[in-house]
């Protein structure tokens, strides 16, 4: 007597894996939106915990830290090696030790202080930026950068001894070389007024060109940000003859062109360096649809690609007169 045993048939087996597939091609992206919104999540936090320590810092110093301070005998141009504002406010953050590492009595570069340049501080970073794994050794970077206004200066002022930009607007931004802003003098109001912004780690090669976080050299010199817009996007970004600077965010305790990021261009484009004394450093981030912005008040909003110009610019400025309504942006 024979049994006759039951089983799949081969086309009943490649429609079972083809509805497997299926499934797990709808599943991904909805575990990679779940993962992306915990990162995204967590950066907030960075930010207001940012935001929280700016104003603790206020309160203890009658003012918000500089973007970047003097160098020790002098300010240094055109590499700065003075100390970024994200390293002052380390008592702010529960990161007293840390800030006791760093030996401001010396230059930022000098060996005593590599140990704060090495140490990684989880509130500097924003999980979702990939580049974290491929800083240079002894070297920790940073994602948050302070708003210096919508005008292109690099330097003005004290911090411009040399007089390259007497010609232009000074800052008008909260934080910027040798700053010493109050709360009073932030007219437009703290809830309207950019406080910290993301920037991604720069790619650490002028050998290729990745132009979310590059700072391109146009090898020009505007005189208005609508100028520094049109230049920066004169060229292809893939030419290698424009290739600036590919360390944004690194080290940390620096004070120089990543110390800050300012309201020239809306978020996700192009940044730019125009030396002598002159930049468009534009906010941006590996979040979908644009960049997480801390404003003055301590908050923390999304703001999306698409925001006009002149919102951008208005949230950048302390004391332009602007008004802004909640849905612009």
């Amino acid at each position: 007597m024979r049994v006759q045993r039951s089983g799949f048939t081969l086309i009943e087996l490649l429609v079972v894996i083809a509805i497997i597939a299926v499934l797990i091609a709808l599943l991904l992206p909805a575990v990679q939106s779940a993962r992306e919104a915990a990162r995204r999540a967590q950066c907030v936090n960075n930010l207001k915990q940012i935001g929280l320590a700016m104003h603790n810092y206020h309160d203890s110093m009658n003012c918000f830290p500089m973007s970047m301070g003097l160098d020790a005998p002098g300010f240094g141009y055109p590499e700065p090696v003075s100390y970024s504002g994200l390293s002052m406010l380390l008592p702010y953050l529960e990161q007293t030790v840390v800030f006791n590492s760093i030996n401001y009595s010396i230059l930022r570069g000098d060996p005593g202080n590599n140990t704060a340049m090495a140490t990684a501080v989880n509130s500097f970073l924003c999980p979702t930026d990939p580049q974290q794994g491929n800083l240079p050794p002894g070297q920790a970077g940073e994602n948050y950068h302070p708003n210096s206004g919508n005008t292109i200066d690099y330097v003005w002022g004290v911090s411009d001894p040399w007089g390259f930009n007497t010609s232009l607007p000074p800052f008008n931004g909260v934080f910027y070389p040798v700053s010493y802003t109050r709360i009073a003098e932030i007219t437009d109001g703290t809830s309207n007024t950019a406080a910290f912004g993301e920037m991604g780690l720069g790619d650490m090669s002028n050998a290729i060109a990745t132009e979310r976080t590059d700072q391109f050299w146009t090898q020009t010199w505007p005189s208005t940000p609508d100028q520094a817009i049109a230049q920066c996007q004169s060229f292809p970004a893939s030419n290698l003859a424009y290739q600036g600077l590919s360390t944004d965010g690194v080290p940390w305790i620096e004070g120089s062109t990543s110390a800050m990021y300012n309201h020239v261009n809306t978020p996700n484009k192009r940044s730019c360096i125009f030396p002598p004394g002159r930049i468009m450093n534009t906010a941006n981030s590996f979040h979908p649809g644009g960049v997480n912005l801390a404003v003055c008040d301590g908050s923390v909003r999304f703001v999306k690609d698409s925001v006009s110009l002149p919102t951008w610019r208005a949230l950048g400025s302390r004391n332009g007169g602007e008004v802004l309504s909640s849905d612009s942006y």
